[in-house]
């Protein structure tokens, strides 16, 4: 079992690594990710991509939202919803490919989401992390619309311990993946928050796409 999976123990899920283990696994993230590069495909009409407009702008001005809802204690994750892009997902957990980078879904599952398990779980106090596919050589995957979504999108996350964590979005980017600023995208606000990503940029047959489309989200509710 790899250290970032999660274990159960009599029923009760646990988290293998501590919290405090996330700022060192960031640092290995700050090159990008390699969501996408076992078979992205080239479409016709290639994924919609993140306007200017839609960067990241709160009240005071500085990013960074402050959350209405109170933090929630560790859950695994079962499904994602976004609605205004139809999406209705199962989530797997997620750790780290052999290049450090956050792993994946299974290539062969288009319609599934991954939950990194090497940061807090949706709702926790700090920064969730869920990553998807946009394509394959099939066809658009889970997250072929990401780079649609409006601020005050919402995303909705089950958990397993039967609560629904409610993200509102209040940021919508395109990074290269060259360059990708990790500090930037995966630090903790101070506050329960959500980044969902997929890849999107430029693209070409012999390196894929050349960026990640990355949606910043605030946990507004619970239910």
């Amino acid at each position: 079992m790899s250290v970032f999976e999660l274990s159960e123990l009599a029923g009760q899920e646990k988290r293998p690594w501590r919290r405090s283990l996330w700022g060192v696994t960031a640092l290995l993230l700050l090159s990008g990710l390699a969501l996408m590069r076992n078979g992205s495909g080239e479409f016709d009409v290639g994924p919609p991509q993140p306007a200017s407009a839609a960067a990241p702008v709160t009240r005071d001005g500085t990013g960074t939202p402050s959350a209405p809802s109170a933090p929630l204690a560790f859950s695994a994750v079962g499904r994602v919803r976004i609605p205004a892009i139809r999406v209705d997902a199962a989530v797997v957990p997620v750790g780290l490919d052999s290049d450090g980078r956050v792993a994946a879904p299974p290539s062969d599952d288009a319609a599934a989401a991954g939950w990194f398990t090497g940061a807090v779980s949706p709702g926790e106090n700090g920064t969730a992390v869920i990553v998807g596919h946009v394509g394959n050589r099939r066809g658009p995957a889970v997250f072929h619309g990401l780079g649609a979504l409006k601020k005050g999108s919402r995303i909705e996350v089950l958990r397993k311990d039967g609560r629904t964590a409610v993200f509102e979005t209040y940021g919508v980017e395109v990074f290269p993946k060259a360059g990708f600023p990790g500090d930037r995208v995966y630090g903790s606000k101070g506050a329960p928050e959500l980044r969902v990503i997929t890849c999107g940029g430029g693209f070409s047959q012999q390196k894929g796409h050349d960026g990640d489309v990355v949606v910043s989200a605030r946990l507004v509710a619970v239910s």
